[in-house]
């Protein structure tokens, strides 16, 4: 398509066609004329190069729709009088969804918008590529044949080049006799909607959890020595991926080692390595180059609906951001928590619950991922580590650079990138206002947590690492209703010894005092790996091998945190939790391996508890039908009602598309709930409930008409939870509830709510 002069028909190689394109539009923006002339200069050397009959760049206005700002072929009337509303046309669809639109029978299309000032009607074929930066569509770039033809794929490569170029050279500022600004919005503020995880707000600059390398040199003045440059990064980049595959923790089988194979095999892949090389002979730098291959194929795998590939396609992601860095100067890796502001908003991509807790908590305020419920564990570790945190905020990680100023609504969702002073002002009034509610809560601290009515109700809270003890005696929690064992294994390199479990153990019981604590052993699966720890690799882990299955089938691991346990409590109540129990013969089983330990202590003369109790975690549905068999068995029971109601609803809690669809407030999971209760007073087994449903007032207030008298939550519901309590008769809302799951209601939330208001209660959300 490309051509060697102007009456020369013969196409150039696609390298030598970049190169003149880029040569040539290095001079038309070093001459003096202003933007449009610019851009006209563009549009003819575009259509010249290729031997385009048409040659367009549409540009984005602030309301979304596309403006025609340059057009070599089309009417030059409808330069600035065409507009496309946003989504309109396959120019529209091209800019919309950032995708390559390459059409060879462009009006037979369906989404095809014909405009009759431009003249188009006699133009068949069109290549449109967004004009992007950093993932910000601009604009977008066209070219039109009247042959009907399907575009090569070096002639999309050739035009996505272009548009790169085209676009580093928009964002400097306006077009110049339009009065519409080009402008990046990782420069002006904005707000990007996503899905609250961890209430709260939270006022900071934002730390980047992988940091992004922008490339600020496109154009190579050297390309032997740019492809130098680029063959040793790939070297080094090689070399730091194949060394972990040496690292201790690494060298086992797991998940964790499948996803480091798909990065050695992204970095060793001979076709990558060509397209970049292809690049920089075009024209551009070594960095350049990776960010316009990484777009093109992002493009390509994103066209694939297999989940397989859009696996891929963040493979290709980390390793080009990995390969970016290498570029700068800095390691393949970024180190953690290092150099944090004060009142730092930690973004990322994506993020599990150990990495989250590799930066300093004492700086951290906020947190936004582009994935990522509520129902995650990243989003339950946030909520006790009282971080502001938000997911699905799509897009953010594009939209900022490191140190921006950012403000984490938690309550609403929204996240604000570099407000204004005004904005900043008013959510000081609001944390400050948050503060003295805050401050009013504290006021109930010594209070016990009793309804109007007198029934008396347990408020404890959730843990998971020793530095969150401190909480118990602020929150004034009753004791601490789920400690999450796993964390310290989540955080250690290896498979924690005895005495050190037995010392972190002894620590936290120390902390409690008289207050009772209880320890969940060890559960891992679904998003929670330990990478020393040979697992396989499950299509569904959630419901895989994890918590008691593995405690079963590898009795050594969990007799060593049993040893541990009854080690640290030695002298004083022990109460042991065990997870995802599904049947009241596991119990059985448990008890066993337990007594064995206790004999085990005995025999070598270690003092035991004074007394041990040892219950079940009722997140899974099959112990509904077991009750009479299960209960007997359990000293106590906790539910995990972010397990369960994912199992009865068949819904995955880490999926954001489904793990909203259902509301917990909704005759299945009540009548479930109120199942267990019945049982549980009839076997005189106490009930908890320490899923997230428990720190939420309203969901509280219902639990408590279930008839529950325990909750255990994050230290920071507790204030807001007591509040409701002291405000409400919980027999007129033990009668609500009934009557409302003897309706059938669909509109459970809605009554409660309802009756909230009419009863008083105070329901803070």
């Amino acid at each position: 398509m490309v051509t060697r002069r102007g009456d020369d028909p013969r196409p150039l190689p696609s390298e030598t066609a970049l190169r003149v394109i880029m040569r040539r539009l290095r001079e038309i923006m070093a001459d003096d004329g202003d933007g449009q002339d610019k851009l006209d200069g563009i549009v003819r050397q575009i259509a010249g190069v290729m031997v385009a009959e048409v040659c367009s760049i549409y540009l984005k206005r602030q309301d979304g729709s596309l403006e025609l700002f340059a057009s070599e072929g089309l009417n030059p009337s409808a330069v600035h009088s065409t507009r496309l509303k946003r989504g309109e046309g396959l120019v529209g669809k091209c800019s919309e969804l950032g995708v390559t639109v390459n059409e060879p029978e462009a009006s037979n299309h369906p989404a095809f918008s014909y405009r009759p000032e431009t003249g188009e009607e006699i133009y068949h074929s069109l290549l449109a590529v967004p004009i992007s930066r950093s993932s910000q569509v601009l604009g977008v770039l066209v070219v039109q044949n009247r042959t009907p033809k399907e575009y090569s794929d070096e002639d999309v490569e050739v035009l996505q080049a272009t548009a790169m170029v085209v676009a580093e050279n928009l964002v400097s500022g306006a077009v110049a006799g339009t009065g519409a600004a080009i402008e990046v919005s990782r420069s002006q503020p904005m707000v990007i909607e996503g899905e609250p995880l961890s209430d709260g707000i939270a006022l900071g600059h934002v730390v980047l959890h992988e940091p992004r390398i922008v490339v600020t040199k496109l154009l190579s003045d050297n390309p032997a020595a740019e492809i130098f440059r680029l063959d040793v990064a790939l070297e080094q980049l090689q070399a730091q991926i194949d060394e972990m595959f040496q690292q201790d923790e690494i060298s086992v089988a797991g998940e964790h080692r499948d996803v480091l194979e798909a990065y050695r095999m992204f970095a060793h892949d001979k076709g990558w390595q060509r397209r970049l090389r292809e690049a920089v002979e075009g024209g551009l730098t070594a960095d350049a180059a990776v960010e316009r291959v990484q777009n093109s194929m992002r493009t390509r795998m994103l066209r694939q609906n297999d989940a397989y590939w859009r696996e891929r396609q963040r493979d290709l992601d980390d390793l080009s951001d990995r390969l970016l860095r290498v570029l700068a100067g800095r390691s393949a890796r970024v180190g953690h928590g290092a150099n944090l502001p004060s009142d730092a908003i930690l973004i990322a991509r994506t993020m599990g619950p150990a990495e989250l807790l590799d930066y300093d908590r004492s700086k951290l305020r906020g947190l936004v991922v582009e994935d990522g419920s509520a129902q995650s564990h990243v989003a339950v570790v946030a909520k006790a580590l009282g971080i502001a945190a938000i997911g699905q905020a799509t897009g953010v990680v594009e939209r900022v650079n490191s140190g921006d100023a950012a403000i984490v609504d938690a309550v609403t969702g929204e996240v604000h990138l570099r407000p204004s002073a005004e904005v900043i002002s008013a959510y000081s009034d609001k944390v400050r206002f948050r503060a003295r509610r805050q401050k009013r809560y504290q006021a109930l601290h010594d209070r016990p947590a009793v309804t109007k009515d007198g029934v008396r109700v347990s408020l404890l809270m959730n843990a998971g690492l020793l530095v969150d003890m401190p909480h118990l005696a602020e929150s004034g929690a009753d004791g601490v209703g789920l400690y999450r064992t796993e964390l310290q294994f989540m955080l250690s390199d290896a498979f924690p010894r005895l005495d050190k479990q037995t010392q972190l153990y002894r620590s936290v019981l120390q902390e409690a005092g008289e207050r009772p604590v209880v320890f969940r052993t060890l559960d891992i699966g679904g998003d929670k790996v330990l990478p020393y720890l040979r697992q396989p690799k499950e299509e569904n882990p959630a419901m895989g091998w994890r918590a008691i299955r593995m405690a079963l089938d590898r009795p050594e691991l969990f007799r060593l945190q049993v040893r541990a346990m009854l080690k640290a409590g030695a002298g004083r109540q022990l109460r042991i939790m065990i997870p995802m129990v599904t049947a009241g013969y596991e119990m059985v089983a448990i008890r066993a391996l337990i007594d064995r330990e206790k004999a085990f202590l005995t025999q070598h003369g270690h003092t035991l508890p004074s007394e041990i109790l040892v219950g079940a975690m009722f997140e899974v549905p099959s112990l509904l039908f077991d009750l009479d068999g299960f209960l007997p068995r359990v000293d106590f029971v906790s539910v995990g009602s972010n397990d369960l109601v994912q199992f009865l609803f068949a819904a995955d809690r880490t999926n954001a598309r489904v793990a909203s669809r259902f509301d917990v407030l909704s005759p299945p999971p009540l009548r479930a709930l109120k199942t267990l209760v019945k049982a549980a007073k009839k076997h005189r087994v106490p009930v908890t409930v320490c899923g997230e449903i428990a720190g939420r007032p309203l969901e509280a207030m219902t639990l408590i008409g279930l008839g529950l008298r325990s909750l255990s939550m994050a230290p920071a519901s507790i204030g807001p939870i007591k509040a409701m309590i002291l405000s409400l008769n919980a027999e007129n809302v033990t009668a609500c509830v009934e009557d409302l799951l003897k309706d059938g209601a669909k509109d459970v939330r809605m009554r409660l709510q309802q009756f909230a208001e009419n009863e008083g209660v105070e329901i803070d959300t």
